[in-house]
């Protein structure tokens, strides 16, 4: 086993971060990784957004459900699905772009191009040593993160990725089945067999989180799924994204 897929499979979510700032060398060769990324047709559908304003960090958290670990970090990037910059490139080459730009597929291209970035720049940080927590609590108010980013129309801030030394190193959380996840030639659609895995899992599950907590908590994964999706979240998503000009039709 080589030493990229070691720190791969070693990965897992920090929230508690060393008062240690990342070095500008560092962030530049983050970003610099995250734009090695593939990207569809060569669009490059995103930006990132670092955040070193103390207070602007401070707000985030606050904006994020008051996670801690988006103000106390070495630094905090934020991912951005980006079409802005393609919309001046058909005002500069006089071409009607607007069309391709406000259609679901060329959304879905920004949102991916942006998570394969993400998670270049996450692999980049794990190999330095650093910590990594990704942060989707800004979406929460994203009206309010637009104004504080000061991000224009055709641009959508993704989720957060808070970078640094690790101050508490957390256990892996066991992940679903690998024959859970991997179908050969044909999705598996046997239900028998599928809950039947996700029965071992949850077992799996409720076991690390009893050692984990010394007992307090035992609860299976299914039964986290299920209380996490019953639950209305973010149901304005559809209506800010319209708005801002992305995702028409």
């Amino acid at each position: 086993m080589n030493e990229t897929i070691k720190t791969i499979l070693n990965h897992r979510s920090i929230r508690q971060f060393e008062d240690k700032p990342l070095t500008d060398e560092q962030i530049k060769s983050i970003v610099q990784s995250a734009q090695s990324a593939s990207t569809s047709s060569f669009i490059q559908a995103y930006s990132i957004i670092g955040i070193k304003d103390k207070e602007k960090k401070k707000k985030l958290a606050e904006l994020a459900g008051n996670q801690e670990y988006v103000e106390k970090n070495g630094h905090f990037f934020v991912f951005c699905a980006d079409l802005y910059r393609h919309s001046l490139i058909g005002e500069q080459e006089q071409k009607d772009v607007l069309p391709s730009l406000e259609s679901t597929e060329k959304f879905m291209v920004s949102l991916i191009d942006a998570a394969l970035a993400a998670q270049n720049a996450a692999m980049a940080a794990e190999s330095m040593g650093l910590g990594i927590c990704y942060i989707g609590g800004i979406r929460n108010h994203l009206e309010e993160v637009k104004t504080l980013l000061k991000t224009p129309e055709r641009v959508i801030p993704l989720f957060g990725l808070a970078v640094g030394w690790p101050a508490k190193i957390t256990e892996q959380k066991p992940r679903l089945p690998f024959q859970h996840i991997y179908h050969e030639d044909e999705y598996q659609q046997d239900s028998e067999i599928y809950l039947s895995q996700l029965k071992e899992y949850d077992e799996l599950i409720s076991s690390y989180y009893e050692h984990r907590t010394s007992g307090k908590r035992k609860d299976r994964w299914t039964e986290q799924m299920a209380k996490m999706l019953e639950r209305k979240n973010r149901m304005y998503m559809k209506e800010f994204i319209q708005n801002n000009k992305l995702d028409l039709r």
